[in-house]
């Protein structure tokens, strides 16, 4: 039986979908570009292997670091989300790195993740109004509202939650990043499930502490431990706190992160 082999794709080869949601998001626009001009590469699925979304979910989950590539396509067709997803993960790369290609820290692993991850909740507040027809939202909000309502949120809270994201969504960005990268290098740091619940206790009283679980921060935690730099004795990256605390400081963070990761390339 012959290998299974992924076919390597640049963003130029795959069909983006939902971008027209997109469209009214100028930094959509710059990450888009940022991956085109490296010719960042994608991983689609052999044919043999065609329309396995299990599969694709389960590659993804588990070899998620940006040094070995973009996410697993099913296809030759890519989300807008996922692209700026891909994006962020590459620019963290980049910055964070020791040399090109080399494994990055355990805090690097989680702030890139949570830039990412924070993003697409600023794209909700962003598309909310402008694009109702987004393929996005329509997948997202659900997934977020799920999460929400396990957490003990009404619908009413729910709502209130979203409305506030909309109202702000840069704020919305940084809240949510700072508790993901709270959340993930702290759990890293534990040694039992009794220090992980004392973790988990102290941040729920966070803004955004039941989207908390909608997140795969176990995927993350465990990820770091095998992959990382640091892995087996998880350690604070002064370069990624320095960053980390001068996002907290700004006044805009995503400006912060566009001027010095993009605009400054």
């Amino acid at each position: 039986m012959p290998t299974l082999r992924f076919a390597a794709k640049t963003l130029d080869d795959l069909k983006i979908e939902d971008e027209r949601s997109f469209r009214h998001v100028a930094l959509y626009g710059d990450l888009k570009e940022v991956l085109r001009r490296d010719r960042y590469g994608f991983r689609v699925l052999p044919e043999r292997s065609a329309g396995r979304w299990d599969r694709a979910l389960l590659l993804n989950l588990t070899f998620w670091g940006a040094s070995s590539g973009g996410d697993v396509l099913v296809e030759e067709k890519i989300p807008a989300d996922v692209v700026a997803h891909a994006a962020w993960h590459h620019l963290a790369a980049r910055a964070l790195a020791d040399a090109p290609g080399a494994p990055l820290s355990s805090d690097a692993l989680f702030f890139g993740e949570a830039v990412a991850s924070a993003f697409d909740v600023y794209l909700v507040g962003r598309l909310l109004g402008h694009a109702p027809r987004s393929t996005f939202l329509a997948t997202q909000v659900p997934a977020m509202a799920e999460s929400a309502y396990e957490a003990g949120l009404s619908e009413s809270d729910f709502d209130a939650l979203v409305q506030g994201i909309a109202a702000d969504p840069d704020r919305a960005f940084e809240d949510l990043r700072q508790l993901l990268f709270d959340a993930t290098t702290s759990l890293a740091a534990c040694g039992d499930a009794d220090e992980a619940l004392a973790v988990l206790g102290r941040l729920d009283e966070h803004r955004f502490a039941a989207l908390l679980h909608h997140y795969e921060l176990s995927n993350w935690v465990l990820y770091a431990h095998a992959y990382a730099r640091d892995k087996g004795a998880v350690a604070p990256d002064p370069r990624v706190r320095a960053i980390d605390a001068e996002l907290r400081r700004a006044s805009a963070s995503l400006d912060w992160l566009a001027s010095t990761w993009i605009e400054a390339r």
